[in-house]
């Protein structure tokens, strides 16, 4: 089993700045791994932070050689049953899920390599932004082990056949190519990582945080929706958010031709 995490090293790091909240994965000799213990503190931190209204945006980041290298596979051999191999992948699907049930957008900010669980750490993050040194993979099939549950969220951001191939192969994607398919929103020089990543969390940090956490919502529900019941719904969300206070504020700003004012921090 890897060494254990000293009582002085956490397994997360937090960083509070302008509104930003930056994760930190604090495993760099094990490459980030989403050990149990790496996923009870990341779920800690996140339902922390989804009932803190001074958290605007989040970001999750990786310390050391790799943004994550996915499950910890030494930890996973060494607790060979059944039940274990359950209550981990449950644990790991709650985490996942809470990242886009929790109100706030959540960033990527991936350096290096995010494969397996990693990679699909990043495809449950709102968005995400890659330095042109960050590869990706679904590597768990080199191993004899089809990554089935990086699967759900790689297949909902890149089109079939491209996440089949990461899948069934398990060969690297660089940066550029995870952009152009749809895993990441941005590439840049590793060096402008942190200023790219900072506008992108600013940009959203001026907007109302009314209308991001009821358009949040609302993305990702009308997603498993048909398309009638879909415009339904986001109707329905529209008429809602027009009774907002930041709704009346921000149109009234625009006529006026000033900026706003948000009533909801």
């Amino acid at each position: 089993m890897s060494q254990p995490q000293s009582a002085d090293e956490p397994y997360v790091l937090r960083a509070d700045d302008a509104g930003v909240a930056t994760l930190t994965l604090n495993r760099p000799q094990q490459f980030n791994s989403l050990s149990q213990a790496m996923l009870a503190a990341l779920q800690a931190q996140l339902d922390s932070i989804a009932g803190d209204p001074a958290v605007r945006v989040v970001v999750i980041a990786g310390a050391g050689k790799a943004f994550c290298a996915g499950h910890d596979l030494k930890e996973m051999r060494a607790n060979p049953e059944k039940a274990f191999m359950q209550d981990l992948f449950r644990r790991c699907g709650r985490m996942m899920m809470t990242l886009t049930e929790m109100p706030q957008p959540v960033i990527a900010r991936v350096h290096a390599i995010a494969t397996a669980a990693g990679c699909q750490l990043v495809s449950m993050c709102d968005l995400a932004v890659a330095a042109d040194t960050a590869r990706f993979a679904t590597s768990g099939i080199n191993v004899g082990l089809f990554c089935a549950t990086p699967g759900v969220g790689l297949s909902r951001n890149l089109g079939r056949k491209a996440a089949l191939e990461m899948l069934l192969t398990g060969d690297f994607i660089d940066a550029s190519t995870a952009c152009r398919q749809g895993l990441v929103n941005r590439v840049v020089a590793a060096a402008d990582l942190d200023a790219e990543v900072s506008r992108l969390a600013q940009s959203i940090v001026a907007k109302s945080a009314a209308a991001i956490g009821i358009g949040k919502q609302m993305f990702y529900k009308q997603l498993e929706m048909g398309l009638e019941a879909a415009y339904q719904y986001a109707a329905e969300v529209m008429a809602c958010n027009m009774m907002t206070e930041d709704a009346a504020e921000g149109i009234d700003a625009f006529a006026n031709k000033r900026p706003p004012v948000w009533r909801h921090k």
